[in-house]
């Protein structure tokens, strides 16, 4: 074998296995591509191109999944809502049926209904403070 036809070293970390492929590399025989500055800027513009693509791929991909799994979240959480509310559904039912002996059906319906509306009016109560507190917020801003 003569030694023409061994490959060099560079050609052979590009995978390149005759002439006309170490030319379309650009090198010379010394290794160095003598590549223009305006080529040096079209090929980082095309990696640049090439990374924003990638991102975008990437991006689309995380909101994909970040949408199929809210969905499944919000409707575990309604679901976890509903049955909620038909647990103190049966403890209203409850605490009447238990009342009931005590104080005649309507004493219990009385007093479970009064309880829950006493609650009621301590949240909006709470919830005005509150609401009334971001009022002040913004208002204090403005003046």
């Amino acid at each position: 074998m003569r030694e023409e036809d061994l490959p060099n070293e560079r050609q052979e970390e590009h995978g390149v296995e005759d002439e006309f492929d170490a030319a379309m590399l650009g090198e010379d025989e010394a290794g160095y591509s003598g590549g223009s500055l305006t080529d040096d800027v079209v090929a980082l513009f095309e990696d640049g191109k090439t990374y924003v693509e990638a991102e975008l791929a990437y991006q689309k991909s995380r909101a994909a999944f970040a949408a199929e799994n809210g969905k499944s979240a919000a409707l575990l959480g309604i679901s976890a809502f509903a049955l909620i509310h038909l647990a103190l559904i049966a403890l209203v039912v409850g605490a009447i049926i238990a009342l009931a002996p005590i104080v005649t059906a309507f004493g219990a319906i009385a007093i479970v209904v009064g309880v829950l509306l006493a609650a009621a009016f301590a949240l909006v109560v709470m919830m005005r403070r509150h609401t009334r507190a971001i009022g002040k917020a913004f208002s204090e801003g403005e003046k």
